[in-house]
């Protein structure tokens, strides 16, 4: 998992904005701070939960000049469809080859299930030289994470 201080792991995934677009880490590190919340699955409840929370304090992100993405492992099209259900207006990014919960080290298995490579729930917030500035990573997928906190990395973050 990259620490506060590492340089953030840099990839391209598709990126559901309505549209699917692809969306390299390294190429919008002018958007700075970017506040990338990773979250295990589309719909489900806890999930559901911290996307509109982000959605609700979108504002004050901004007004940081910060620039929030969610990213699951559900294929860009999910992903539109739950910013259109839920109106998430911010960027959703699809990771199906779970490469990024490889690079970010963030990988959970629900085996009660038999479902296995979710992201575990965890938000880094990126600067604008493309340093970790915040790192939170929770093994309880039924635990949000602190809102406040985020926005005070992010707010801290240059």
């Amino acid at each position: 998992m990259p620490n506060v201080g590492d340089t953030a792991p840099d990839f391209t995934a598709p990126m559901a904005t309505g549209e699917v677009e692809s969306f390299t880490l390294s190429d919008h590190l002018d958007e700075a701070p970017l506040v990338l919340a990773f979250f295990p699955a589309a719909f489900t409840t806890t999930c559901m939960t911290e996307l509109s929370t982000f959605q609700d304090r979108l504002a004050a992100f901004e007004e940081v000049g910060a620039t929030v993405y969610g990213i699951s492992i559900d294929t860009p099209f999910t992903l539109n469809e739950l910013r259109s259900q839920h109106g998430i207006e911010y960027p959703l990014i699809s990771d199906t080859n779970r490469e990024l919960i490889e690079k970010y080290d963030v990988s959970m298995d629900f085996e009660k299930y038999g479902v296995y490579d979710l992201a575990k729930r965890s938000v880094f917030v990126v600067d604008g030289d493309g340093v970790v500035t915040y790192a939170w990573v929770s093994d309880d997928p039924t635990v949000e994470p602190d809102y406040e906190a985020v926005e005070e990395a992010a707010a801290a973050a240059e």
